[in-house]
């Protein structure tokens, strides 16, 4: 519970855009997991582990504009997450474009946010989808580009679904 109060606490830093101080809390729960031994959490806390803190990590290195060591901690994430994580997924795999286009690598976060709207069109998240549509937002100068132009028409094909079930 310990390191989930950090990893909360840190996420609330990171919107703040008070990076560092999110970054420490990080650590203090990575601590926390790799050295106090183990006590029974509440039955609703059964979700939260180290690859989910690790997930929270991530996004705040990204935040942070450290796109390396967001990309390869998110990747480790996505590598570990269990299978039944399936909103989270869309999470780590719209974090992970975004990563790539802070590395300059418009193909890469396509191909990540189209990988995304796929696992979306089967386990829908908004917070997934918000963070594609972030990712797609990012792709400005880019848009010209086929990859770009394919993620448009799959975004709009998902707009006009969502109208459609909304309207």
């Amino acid at each position: 519970m310990l390191a989930w109060l950090d990893a909360v606490e840190a996420e609330v830093e990171t919107r703040f855009s008070n990076t560092r101080k999110a970054l420490q809390l990080i650590h203090h729960a990575e601590d926390v997991f790799a050295t106090e031994e183990p006590r029974p959490s509440p039955p609703w806390l059964d979700w939260f582990s180290p690859v989910r803190l690790a997930g929270f990590k991530g996004n705040t290195l990204l935040i942070a504009k450290q796109p390396g060591p967001a990309r390869d901690t998110l990747q480790s994430v996505l590598d570990q997450l269990p299978a039944e994580s399936t909103k989270q997924r869309s999470v780590i795999l719209g974090d992970l474009a975004a990563a790539a286009v802070a590395e300059n690598d418009p193909e890469q976060a396509c191909l990540l946010a189209e990988e995304a709207l796929d696992h979306l069109a089967r386990y829908w998240y908004a917070t997934g989808m918000d963070r594609v549509r972030a990712v797609r937002e990012s792709l400005t100068k880019w848009e010209s580009w086929p990859c770009v132009r394919r993620l448009d028409e799959r975004l709009y094909d998902w707009n006009t679904t969502v109208s459609a079930l909304t309207g």
